[in-house]
């Protein structure tokens, strides 16, 4: 068999793999931690809302199958991926290299820096010189706990990690804490935004390092799942190519967040 034979070969049954793993889908289980908005969190009415859910809902109507949120801590989401709690990761899930030794990813879904919130008018900035002996809240498992512990910990900044976000936010509001290193999409608004962030600001240039905060955030998947992951990132490239994508995006940023 020539190589052009061969390569027709491969591609057909490749389709025909992808064709029958489609039709096996009944349902979609995505795991996310609903405690960082406006990417993921819950609604009063306790439903789940935010830019990913929305995605991740549109990705399964395109599969025509059902889609299932399993909720889940976020610094033991890829264990539980990895245990077959759910078939992939939809929660601001940041691709550094430490993450893509353990799991595959698809389409890129969006980039965001990070940056320091605390007090409005506190005289702090994202640097060992000015936070040296101050307390920093990070989320437990997040690329800025990765950040701040690889970094800023060794110069004596006090790195506290919390269960989630909303924790660090409470604790900063009850003075525990002098600032915390987040998200700035998430952190603009999910809290500096709302009534309970009106006496915070941002502090300071964003903080960017592709080694642990990322180049982005994507859906992660178990390396095995390349069916799987081909056929989301077709939803996704159909998404960006009739505007499906920034339609979504349009309810939640007044910017283009593949680009930033």
């Amino acid at each position: 068999m020539n190589a052009t034979k061969k390569t027709l070969v491969c591609l057909a049954l490749s389709l025909a793999a992808l064709s029958a793993h489609a039709k096996a889908l009944t349902e979609l289980k995505f795991g996310v931690d609903p405690t960082y908005a406006p990417f993921e969190s819950k609604a009063p009415d306790g439903k789940l809302v935010g830019f990913e859910i929305d995605l991740g809902n549109e990705i399964c109507r395109r599969l025509q199958t059902k889609c299932v949120w399993v909720e889940t801590a976020f610094d033991g989401i890829i264990p539980a991926l990895q245990g077959r709690k759910f078939d992939a990761i939809m929660s601001a899930l940041s691709v550094t290299p430490q993450r893509e030794a353990q799991v595959a990813f698809s389409t890129m879904l969006f980039k965001t820096p990070s940056a320091l919130i605390g007090p409005r008018g506190a005289k702090l900035e994202p640097t060992v010189a000015s936070l040296k002996g101050k307390n920093i809240g990070v989320a437990q498992g997040s690329t800025q706990e990765a950040y701040a512990k690889a970094y800023w910990a060794p110069a004596g900044i006090n790195v506290i990690s919390y269960a989630n976000q909303e924790v660090v936010y409470t604790d900063l509001r009850a003075g525990r804490l002098d600032a915390t290193l987040t998200d700035m999409i998430s952190g603009s608004n999910g809290f500096l935004k709302t009534p309970l962030g009106r006496d915070y600001a941002f502090l300071g240039a964003s903080v960017n390092d592709a080694k642990t905060l990322g180049v982005g955030a994507a859906i992660g998947f178990r390396k095995s799942d390349n069916a799987l992951r081909e056929m989301i990132d077709q939803a996704i490239g159909e998404m960006i190519k009739d505007g499906t994508y920034q339609k979504i995006a349009r309810r939640y940023f007044d910017f283009d967040v593949l680009a930033s």
